[in-house]
């Protein structure tokens, strides 16, 4: 696949991602919102997004980006819906985390704090768990370079989504 189109197919995931929660705060009303009520409207938008169609547009992405042969298309596909399923379940847990420190923020305790922090670094442990279980499955069952192709490109819209979300999080005080 040649360069610029594999940088159109980048472009386009990204502007799915950063147009989701734009177009929601677009859709607001033109009055300035309290701050409280703009804050749980970003965090909605980010829920919808981390819920909603992504995964359809990761599986264009995927299907795009990794140009399977009939044979690798057959045995990837199902391995990668068993890690989606595994994953979603993560995100279910992840958006729990950030609807509890959206809730809390402002009058947020060193021991709710610490206890959201080690949350987080547990999350992350086993999203990189799962990640690594998959790509032996996949390594397995396609090859090692495609099971790192499409390592390589989860991590690079999971950098992407992760970015937006963490930007529209407040830093503690």
């Amino acid at each position: 696949m040649n360069t610029s189109r594999h940088r159109l197919v980048w472009a386009a995931l990204f502007a799915v991602v950063v147009a989701a929660p734009v177009a929601a705060q677009q859709a607001a009303p033109a009055v300035p919102l309290p701050r409280e009520e703009a804050r749980e409207r970003n965090l909605s938008a980010y829920v919808e997004l981390l819920r909603s169609d992504l995964r359809a547009q990761k599986v264009a992405v995927l299907t795009e980006l990794m140009q399977l042969t009939e044979a690798e298309d057959k045995a990837f596909w199902p391995i990668y819906r068993e890690y989606e399923l595994e994953q979603s379940r993560l995100n279910d847990e992840r958006l729990a985390g950030i609807e509890t420190y959206a809730k809390v923020y402002h009058q947020i305790t060193s021991a709710t704090a610490n206890e959201l922090a080690v949350k987080s670094l547990d999350l992350e442990a086993r999203r990189t768990a799962v990640k690594k279980t998959y790509y032996t499955k996949l390594a397995a069952a396609v090859s090692p370079m495609t099971a790192a192709k499409a390592l390589q490109i989860e991590n690079q819209i999971q950098l992407i989504i992760d970015l937006q979300v963490a930007a529209s999080l407040p830093v503690l005080q």
